[in-house]
């Protein structure tokens, strides 16, 4: 019976049979280990990318907080060295002003895009305020040695918080830098073709009867994959919208926008070429209008274009 069993085990071990299977075997196995190895590499360089764009919009956030800061001190400290009740009421509301968009600031998280960018252009016009009224001032006590001495402090304040502004916003740039993809879409080579009835285009708002919409989604592989709504809105020289249904509406930050034209594409990361058609039904007016693209209740471009 042992003799048997050896001879059985000696026709498998020879067996050509056996050693393909094995082969085929072991190939699977290192096809399986490649793939795993690959899903990790690109799951860690997501993950990092994810990393770095939050420390960059926290690195933002900081930096305008810092100077909203510091403009609401010096404003303190511009009312102290004055005696012109007209100039010191009108840096108390300078001053209340730039403390109330402090607060809101700091209320708005840093993932929130749309209130950081309104927040940013807000503090554009605190900075041109703050040095209009520094040249106010200089101008005001150039007789004065004490106040003038106070100002130069002022001024020299403001100098350091614009370097460590300056600072931050290099840190900012150089994470930007590494963060080149963003997880949200953005549309690129926007074009729109207005067509008369034979379909040749032109650009006379009597014979428009549709317009086509050409733009490009471009490639972003840490974005989420998958069904993905892209809105657009098309904007008359008057400012109102085009649009089928004025219950036709997306969410946009605090709101709701009417659309004209919505779009369900599939996106796989890679670029994708989107064309959609509007058909004119209403009376268009000589002027410039515009076309916005949203997605994921984010605006990712727009096109102005003159009709005549």
């Amino acid at each position: 019976m042992n003799s048997e069993n050896k001879t059985t085990r000696d026709v498998r071990s020879s067996s050509p049979l056996w050693g393909k299977l094995g082969v085929g075997l072991l190939a699977l196995a290192v096809l399986l280990v490649g793939a795993l190895v690959f899903l990790g590499i690109r799951l860690s360089q997501a993950n990092k990318a994810n990393e770095e764009m939050v420390q960059l919009f926290e690195l933002e956030k900081q930096e305008m907080e810092n100077e909203y800061s510091t403009f609401a001190t010096q404003y303190d400290e511009m009312q102290i060295l004055l005696t012109n009740d007209s100039l010191v009421a009108q840096l108390e509301r300078e001053k209340l002003r730039t403390q109330q968009l402090l607060e809101e600031l700091r209320a708005t998280k840093a993932s929130n895009a749309a209130e950081i960018a309104r927040l940013k252009k807000e503090l554009k016009t605190v900075r041109a305020v703050m040095r209009s009224y520094v040249m106010q001032i200089d101008s005001l006590n150039q007789a004065n040695e004490k106040l003038s001495k106070e100002n130069k402090r002022v001024r020299t304040q403001y100098v350091e918080a614009t370097k460590k502004v300056e600072v931050l916003q290099e840190e900012a740039k150089n994470l930007s830098d590494k963060v080149t993809l963003a997880s949200q879409l953005d549309a690129t080579g926007i074009a729109i073709h207005p067509r008369n009835k034979r379909g040749k285009e032109t650009n006379n708002v009597k014979n428009i009867v549709k317009f086509a919409i050409d733009f490009t989604i471009v490639k972003n592989i840490t974005a989420p994959t998958g069904e993905r709504t892209i809105y657009v809105r098309i904007t008359k020289p008057d400012g109102s919208v085009l649009t089928k249904n004025s219950g036709a509406t997306f969410a946009y930050e605090n709101t709701k926008l009417e659309y004209s034209i919505k779009k369900l594409i599939e996106y796989t990361g890679e670029e994708q070429s989107v064309t959609v058609y509007w058909d004119v039904e209403e009376f268009l007016n000589p002027g410039e209008y515009t076309v916005y693209l949203f997605s994921d209740g984010v605006m990712i471009g727009e096109r102005s274009f003159v009709l005549e």
